[in-house]
């Protein structure tokens, strides 16, 4: 690559004015400009840095296509991190003010999503799956923060997970069970603990011959099935009008005959339409952020309060215990490593307003231990 950015980006312009107004095939025009700067003509990193400038995304580019790779982010133009296996990195990449606002209209161009001083965040998903959030001054300091997160298409199922290490057999065989019986599953756990990759292990479990319907914020939920519809929330217009919330797309969903219904992560009031529709019979899943499997259900529980006073916990914590068959919480180690820590069941019952509970499975050391052992997973 071309000692300095701003000389590289100078010979990108030339290149895409070359193929913008004379019409010129990319390939041939890359051998051109490589010539002129190499005398034994071979393309290296000056060619490579031409395609990922005007195909991809850049300096970027390069940590997009490396696989061990999971994240990327941008706190300034001289410092820009990576995630490896789960532990961060600042990479050597120096960008300007300029050009990171050119790879964020770039990136956000296919998905008619905006950002701008009456509308400072965005979240979208890119073409490959991976999912992108950028907030602007003067909600940040000085510069645009800037993250993608990747989608980790090598784990789709919970046979992935437990070859990664992320879960023994037995909990896999008895998540397994959980699905095909139609258990309403709860997944919790921190940020980047593994949630919405076990998610898609679970909805890859589930029988071939049921309809899913999920719905997320932003989406990162990636099915390979026939019969699946995603939806997704959609931010307000130039005018302020045009906004569809999470609320509104459960309740659509309600109406799309789902034999299964899944909210990508539940945050707000959301949570209780979420119940209301688990309350009806129909079986569904979603995450939680929680420090564990006990706090998720305690979450669960609060969150629908948001709604007002019309909603108390008297009929919260009883639904919440009579509609939510497991939770299942992640953990992220220092190392970086993502782990299943334990498998809980609500026993229906409450006491002194806490949702009782028993321990299926638990981590004790680097073990996942099964509790129940003489009880055969389902």
């Amino acid at each position: 690559m071309p000692e300095t950015f701003d000389a590289s980006a100078a010979l990108a312009e030339r290149v895409r004015h070359r193929l913008v107004d004379a019409g010129e095939d990319l390939p041939s025009v890359i051998a051109d400009e490589v010539s002129l700067h190499r005398e034994d003509g071979a393309p290296g990193p000056l060619g490579q840095y031409l395609r990922d400038e005007l195909l991809g995304l850049g300096p970027l580019q390069q940590f997009l296509d490396d696989p061990g790779v999971e994240e990327v982010w941008i706190n300034s133009p001289d410092h820009v991190f990576v995630a490896r296996a789960g532990v961060s990195e600042r990479v050597h990449v120096t960008l300007t003010s300029e050009s990171i606002r050119g790879l964020v209209e770039r990136m956000l161009r296919p998905t008619g999503r905006r950002i701008d001083m009456s509308q400072p965040f965005v979240d979208a998903s890119l073409p490959d799956g991976s999912r992108l959030h950028v907030a602007i001054p003067d909600i940040t300091r000085q510069h645009w923060s800037v993250n993608i997160r990747k989608f980790a298409a090598r784990l789709r199922s919970l046979e992935d997970l437990v070859g990664a290490g992320a879960m023994s057999e037995d909990a896999s065989r008895y998540l397994a069970g959980l699905i095909r019986q139609g258990a309403s599953i709860l997944v919790s756990g921190a940020t980047q603990a593994g949630k919405t990759t076990l998610l898609n292990a679970l909805l890859d479990a589930v029988p071939a011959y049921e309809r899913i319907v999920t719905v997320e914020e932003t989406f990162e939920l990636s099915l390979h099935r026939d019969d699946h519809v995603g939806l997704q929330c959609r931010g307000p217009s130039l005018e302020g009008t045009g906004e569809i919330a999470l609320r509104r797309l459960v309740k659509e969903a309600l109406r799309m005959r789902p034999d299964r219904l899944v909210v990508g992560e539940v945050r707000g009031a959301e949570a209780l339409d979420l119940l209301i529709a688990l309350n009806s019979g129909l079986p569904g899943m979603c995450s939680i952020h929680a420090k564990s499997a006990e706090q998720a259900l305690v979450k669960l529980s609060t969150l629908p309060l948001l709604e007002g006073r019309n909603v108390d916990a008297s009929f919260v914590l009883p639904t919440v215990a009579g509609t939510i068959d497991a939770v299942v919480h992640l953990e992220r180690s220092p190392e970086g490593k993502r782990r299943l820590m334990s498998i809980i069941v609500p026993t229906g019952s409450i006491a002194r307003g806490v949702i009782e509970s028993r321990v299926v499975f638990s981590r004790q050391g680097d073990a996942l231990v099964h509790n129940e052992a003489h009880e055969p997973a389902p």
